[in-house]
């Protein structure tokens, strides 16, 4: 079976790889084209070349940032609004630009709650990522940004409830949230392990948040191996939309 050519976009740089590093290493593997659209940090950030270093690792390309300011670091982007901040119509517009330059079969994001601690980027990122995959396919709606183009599928990573596992009491012990959803609302769950060892290189290449105490990669990087491995070698994610797919996909999951 082909799989698509795959689109994520997520809000900061390392959220490619947590969330769906292994997804992408498989389509990478396959042969299917993969890119990463990150919403936030300015591309002469000292976490742009950590996010090339993941990509690269990944084999999703080169990096596509949007270049706003993190909601919680506003030096992140100096002279650009926050992404909560930012007009809607505007990031929409960004993210069309790049559907519509990238033209892929799937795109995936953040789901709605932002993920387990419901960082509001990541809630910001869901919502103008859902408008864009609907409105890249439309002639009439940002025209200046390119020919229409209409991803078959759009998937978002998520957490159900029974696969948050260990994750949870690590993400409460420095004071962070779960907020996971219902396990009926995950209608795919990958196994990634046999793409693992690429998965935590493009984690790990993420050095800044890696050193730190409270991001997940600093808290992954601390474990041993194999709770580490443990929590890492399943992703899951919810179909939130479907168009026709081209005849030559049998089916348009991971």
């Amino acid at each position: 079976m082909s799989l698509p050519s795959l689109l994520g976009v997520f809000a900061h740089p390392d959220d490619e790889a947590l969330l769906a590093g292994g997804v992408l290493a498989q389509h990478a593997a396959a042969g299917a084209a993969t890119d990463v659209v990150t919403a936030t940090w300015s591309p002469t950030s000292h976490r742009a070349p950590e996010l090339a270093d993941a990509l690269a690792v990944l084999g999703a390309g080169e990096p596509r940032m949007l270049g706003y300011a993190d909601a919680r670091i506003p030096d992140s982007a100096p002279g650009r609004a926050r992404l909560c901040d930012a007009p809607i119509d505007e990031v929409v517009e960004l993210l069309v630009g790049h559907i519509r330059a990238v033209r892929p079969q799937a795109v995936v994001t953040h789901d709605a709650y932002g993920q387990l601690t419901g960082h509001p980027d990541h809630v910001r990122t869901h919502q103008a990522t859902v408008l864009a995959f609907h409105a890249a396919g439309l002639e009439h709606l940002h025209p200046d940004a390119g020919a229409p183009w209409q991803p078959a599928a759009l998937y978002a990573a998520t957490h159900p409830v029974s696969g948050v596992g260990e994750l949870g009491p690590l993400l409460e012990r420095v004071g962070k949230k779960i907020l996971s959803v219902p396990d009926k609302h995950a209608t795919a769950m990958v196994d990634v392990s046999e793409w693992l060892e690429q998965k935590w290189a493009a984690i790990s290449a993420h050095r800044s948040e890696a050193a730190k105490e409270r991001p997940l990669p600093g808290i992954l990087s601390r474990l041993p191996a194999a709770e580490r491995e443990s929590i890492i070698s399943t992703e899951h994610f919810t179909l939130l939309a479907t168009r026709p797919a081209p005849a030559h996909l049998q089916q348009l999951v991971f």
